[in-house]
């Protein structure tokens, strides 16, 4: 019996069932399973997720939070002490990454991601500048190396906190890549919340800006369909937590790099983000927010 096939028996102990091995995600196996005619997806978790500031429990909180407000999948089951979660498969398709830059899907976009914002509490913190600090200790503790970019990207930081202090704590999914979209056609849903947790509505919507490659043309008009309007205090907002975005995403590969035993070029990964966020402190938009 295959690991896979191991897993759909302890969740399913006994039924007969069909299993197709679903694409995406580096740190987790997503399964598509039927059973009895109906189907959901089992998430088999990686290897010390938890050195990724990975809590299971709230991940749970977070994906039950996200289908009460119609935004995220129904969940079905949780497994423990594995942390395996399931929920009820959403027939969808994960929108191509230049529709997402549309108006019409940035209103959309901005409606799912008010909708959890604005809804059910949900426990855990995600502070990105502590998390960046922990990412550091956690691959330091494992014998990785710190890029020398870092202590420059940490001053940067450091300012931004500054400026982005006594910032109002929401429920944020924080890890808006584009293959956690599925659009059905009618309804917009976000699924893995794996990296959920209280904290600053702008690092959500500035994640989602740069992953999506928005321009400040395209993160205007997600501000004003997230906000209503467009205030200058918001735009700098999402510049600096733009940089914010990158700098979490290049220290989650450093870590990845010291702990991780998976075929994937980590080091690129790292080095991609660095590359990026340093591209964004560079441009005049950055500096103007970053001066205050």
């Amino acid at each position: 019996m295959s690991a896979f096939e191991a897993a759909v028996e302890r969740v399913w102990p006994g039924r007969e069932a069909r299993v197709e091995v679903l694409g995406g995600g580096i740190t987790n196996h997503n399964l598509k399973v039927e059973v009895d005619g109906e189907l959901f997806v089992l998430r088999v978790v990686g290897k010390d997720t938890d050195l990724l500031g990975i809590d299971r429990g709230v991940e749970l909180a977070a994906t039950e939070a996200a289908a009460a407000v119609g935004v995220g999948p129904e969940v079905v089951a949780f497994v423990e002490p594995e942390g395996w979660l399931v929920t009820r498969f959403i027939e969808g398709e994960i929108p191509p990454l230049e529709s997402m830059r549309d108006p019409d899907m940035l209103a959309r976009v901005a409606r799912a991601l008010r909708a959890f914002h604005d809804g059910p509490p949900i426990p855990g913190r995600f502070d990105c500048f502590r998390v960046v600090e922990t990412y550091r200790d956690t691959a330091l503790a494992r014998g990785g190396a710190i890029p020398a970019q870092f202590e420059g990207a940490h001053e940067i930081a450091r300012r931004i906190e500054r400026l982005r202090g006594g910032a109002s704590l929401r429920p944020c999914h924080n890890d808006l890549l584009n293959a956690n979209f599925l659009d059905d056609g009618e309804r917009l849903r976000i699924v893995d919340w794996e990296y959920a947790g209280v904290g600053d509505v702008f690092f959500d919507l500035a994640n989602f800006s740069i992953n999506h490659e928005l321009d400040a043309a395209g993160s205007v008009r997600l501000l004003e369909a997230y906000f209503g309007d467009v205030r200058a205090v918001d735009v700098a907002a999402l510049e600096l937590m733009r940089f914010m975005s990158d700098f979490r995403e290049a220290m989650w590969g450093v870590v990845q790099t010291a702990i991780s035993e998976l075929d994937f070029d980590f080091a690129a990964y790292t080095a991609e983000h660095f590359e990026r966020l340093e591209r964004t402190a560079a441009e005049p938009a950055f500096r103007a927010a970053l001066a205050g």
